[in-house]
């Protein structure tokens, strides 16, 4: 009974001792917890649309260190990991008894190292925490450290952490850094020659770099592959073929694209490690290639930017804000998509836009190009040579100043302006200066991204498309009316996919436009096909002169070049709308077979009868006239004032025949806006804008 009795109380003092020493241990766990929170911090990154690298950024201690999970690496690199550094690493808790004994006796019986203890477990909590000595104390703690870290974190977790901080020599930490330096790819799919070198240099880093000790390295790669474990993974005869294998001898630079996108993605959110971008990596590396290739065959001080914008989206594929962002020369900090400059004559077809909108000309009408005098305003072709008499679609092409300048001051610079703003694009006018005549020639401010912001619309069947920053502003439609009518902008599209490539340069398929800036600062070209915008500028930041700098022989020709490095596939332009034809000069309307003007700048008249008015329906109306039921009712038309005969155009496209009478029928193709114009026999014209219901 007694012996009983000193049992029981023998059991319960070890109980007690044993809690107690258990509550210790946790007592001690939870006040000397390991640095996790350390371990977290990693390189930032910039991704594009497919979460591919575009840029990374150092750590704050200037290591390049890019986190990385299961997922980004190869699963036979994995398991070729494990098997030659931690066999058990998944039935252990940290510490490895087996491999601890095997250790001991080799140590006892060799009298020197032959294997490690080490558990991978073990060196992420060296490598999360480095020692300082290789005592027996700093090697108790680091397997303290291990213990904690399997009670915290999953064995998923654990390798991640690995992964992740696993030194490669110099500032390389972590698979995806060391595969992207050293085999210039994602560690997603390895060979096993990859596999194997990148299993071997952890284990002396700065030893067995191979960009710097190739024999050593291949050496290590050699016992990675002979281990039988490893073997085992591989399988048959895999080793010997990766023995042949090459080692790599350089170092590769990191993906390092759309420097100024990234800086920008930075600054706004630098506590975030990952940042998404819209842009794809194939277009963008195609786009800085031709930048850089343009910039060796310009002087030294000019820069090129591009912007290209996908308009089904809104979303920018690809941005180059300079040439080189690090060469000081050509200011390369300075992101030139952001800076408002002259525009040239990449205006003008919104100009003609306006005016086949308006029905005042038509593709072949004629208008002149000669010498002209707006109330002083006095505008010179680009080569200071006149044409004549040239069509309106000759104008365009050609992008002659007097015409583009006779349209404007037809339709009003201040309608051109308001036509702008339903795009969301805000030119920039001098201070303290109401619209003129001289914005059709660039006397205002925009930058890169507007002007490919506008030219989307005219991609876009005159829809107004928001481009994104690139970043996470939300691009896609703008709700509203459109820019131009969807007539008026195949006309334009039609006039400029016809202009022939510079010299030098192959037809794409695409409708483009040049321009340069009054005392030769900026060339400009924009594209665009059936579903890619790309705008081109080429000048000095600080606004220089650049002495024979041009659209056509500067920027042209790097936009033929973008369209093809971009990778992207070209899409047909838009077939032509309802309504929209390319009518010969014979068969024009008389008023609209030649574009004319007064001394006063008016469209030629006479003045006996006031000029014609739309008096129904009048300008806004909404008019019901059963579209929702498909029966759709004519609409009466009246005007008064003007001189017979009448033609009548809805949407840019002429009713049946003229007319002397003052009222006419038009039977509308469905529901919408749609846009009335009147012209009379002297060619004056009236428009309004109803809503058919």
């Amino acid at each position: 009974m007694k012996l009983r009795w000193k049992l029981s109380i023998g059991l319960v003092i070890a109980l007690v001792t044993a809690a107690g020493l258990i509550a210790g241990l946790e007592a001690a766990d939870r006040a000397y917890p390991p640095p996790l929170e350390r371990a977290r911090v990693a390189s930032a990154e910039v991704l594009d649309a497919d979460g591919e690298l575009l840029r990374a950024f150092a750590t704050p201690e200037g290591r390049w260190r890019l986190r990385t999970t299961i997922e980004n690496v190869d699963p036979r690199f994995l398991k070729m990991l494990v098997a030659y550094e931690d066999q058990r690493f998944y039935q252990h808790s940290g510490v490895d008894p087996w491999a601890l004994g095997r250790a001991m006796l080799q140590l006892v019986t060799n009298g020197r190292v032959v294997s490690g203890a080490s558990t991978l477990s073990m060196q992420v909590a060296r490598l999360i925490e480095p020692r300082e000595s290789r005592s027996v104390a700093a090697k108790l703690r680091q397997v303290v450290r291990a213990v904690q870290i399997e009670r915290r974190l999953s064995k998923t977790e654990i390798l991640e952490l690995y992964l992740t901080h696993a030194p490669y020599g110099g500032n390389l930490e972590g698979v995806r850094a060391a595969s992207l330096a050293y085999f210039g790819k994602e560690p997603r799919r390895l060979t096993v020659a990859e596999a194997a070198l990148l299993v071997a240099l952890p284990q002396s880093p700065e030893g067995r770099r191979p960009d710097r000790h190739f024999r050593i390295a291949k050496a290590a790669r050699e016992r990675v592959l002979m281990r039988s474990a490893v073997a085992a993974v591989t399988g048959d005869g895999e080793a010997e073929r990766a023995s042949s294998d090459g080692i790599p001898t350089r170092r590769l630079q990191l993906p390092a694209y759309a420097a100024h996108l990234a800086e920008a993605a930075i600054r706004k959110q630098p506590k975030i490690e990952q940042h998404k971008t819209t842009l794809r990596r194939s277009v963008q590396q195609g786009l800085e290639q031709v930048a850089r290739e343009a910039s060796v065959k310009l002087s030294p001080k000019v820069s090129v930017a591009m912007v290209m914008a996908d308009i089904t989206t809104g979303a920018i594929v690809g941005e180059v804000g300079s040439a080189d962002y690090f060469d000081a020369s050509r200011s390369g900090w300075v992101d030139m998509t952001r800076v408002n400059r002259s525009p040239g004559s990449t205006l003008k077809p919104f100009i003609y836009g306006l005016a086949f909108e308006q029905g005042l000309v038509s593709q072949e009408t004629i208008i002149e190009d000669r010498p002209a005098d707006f109330f002083g305003y006095r505008p010179k072709n680009f080569d200071m040579t006149y044409q004549g008499d040239v069509s309106v679609r000759q104008a365009l092409q050609l992008s002659l100043n007097v015409p583009a300048v006779r349209l404007l001051d037809a339709v009003g610079p201040s309608r051109l302006m308001i036509r702008f703003r339903r795009a969301d694009v805000r030119p920039v006018l001098p201070a303290n200066e109401a619209p003129g005549l001289a914005i059709g020639l660039g006397g205002v401010g925009i930058t890169l991204k507007d002007l490919v912001q506008a030219y989307a619309a005219l991609a876009n069947r005159g829809n107004p498309m928001r481009i994104g920053n690139g970043i996470e502003d939300q691009p896609g439609m703008i709700d509203g009316e459109p820019l131009l009518e969807p007539q008026a902008v195949w006309n334009v599209a039609d006039i400029l996919s016809d202009v022939l490539p510079p010299q030098g340069s192959r037809r794409l398929g695409i409708a483009y436009k040049t321009g340069t800036s009054y005392g030769y600062r900026d060339a400009w070209s924009v594209g665009f096909d059936g579903r890619y915008v790309l705008g081109v500028w080429v000048g000095r930041p600080d606004n220089g002169a650049v002495p024979g700098i041009a659209g056509y022989q500067t920027a042209a020709p790097i936009l033929f070049e973008a369209f093809s490095k971009s990778g992207v596939p070209i899409t047909p332009l838009p077939s032509a709308p309802s309504g929209a034809v390319r009518i010969a000069q014979p068969e024009l309307p008389i008023s609209q077979r030649r574009f004319s003007m007064t001394a006063n700048g008016l469209i030629s008249a006479s003045t006996r009868e006031p000029a014609p008015q739309i008096v129904y329906p009048p300008e806004g109306a909404r008019v019901d006239l059963g579209a929702q039921s498909g029966d759709i009712s004519p609409l009466v038309l009246k005007l008064q004032g003007g001189r017979a005969p009448f033609r009548w155009l809805a949407n840019g496209k002429p009713l049946s025949e003229l007319s002397r009478r003052r009222t006419s029928e038009w039977k509308p193709d469905g529901a919408g806006y749609s846009t009335l114009t009147v012209i009379d026999a002297a060619g004056r014209a009236a428009s309004v804008r109803v809503f058919v219901e």
